[in-house]
């Protein structure tokens, strides 16, 4: 079986104010991989610290890392094969706001290709 994983932009607008978004220091990318991994990008361009988040729906941390204020660039590839399938958020966060994106965990049966013979 192998899992598969999606993700959808949900919007890079601050939590602070939604209606009038501030422009954040920092920029944040995400993608999944050929390996089902998802990689996540973080370039900064203030010196400011940044939280790196993955949680579940019921707001269970998976994985969590500080970028530190001095920290200009970091990127991580996350193994997401122990997770169960299920919704998860990802997101990358300062006290300017953050950027969110919705995951969404599936396993997909392989199935294998059968050939019958017959003869007469």
């Amino acid at each position: 079986m192998s899992k598969i994983a999606t993700s959808f932009l949900l919007g890079a607008s601050t939590l602070i104010n939604p209606t009038t978004p501030k422009t954040l220091s920092f920029d944040a990318s995400a993608y999944v991989t050929l390996n089902h991994q998802i990689r996540v990008a973080v370039e900064k361009s203030a010196n400011v610290p940044v939280v790196v988040l993955l949680r579940d729906k019921n707001n269970k941390v998976f994985y969590e890392q500080r970028i530190g204020k001095h920290e200009s660039r970091y990127a991580v590839k996350l193994n997401v094969d122990e997770l169960a399938d299920g919704e998860y958020e990802l997101e990358v966060k300062s006290n300017e706001g953050s950027i969110v994106k919705q995951l969404n965990l599936s396993t997909q049966t392989v199935q294998q290709a059968s050939r019958t013979i017959a003869m007469q």
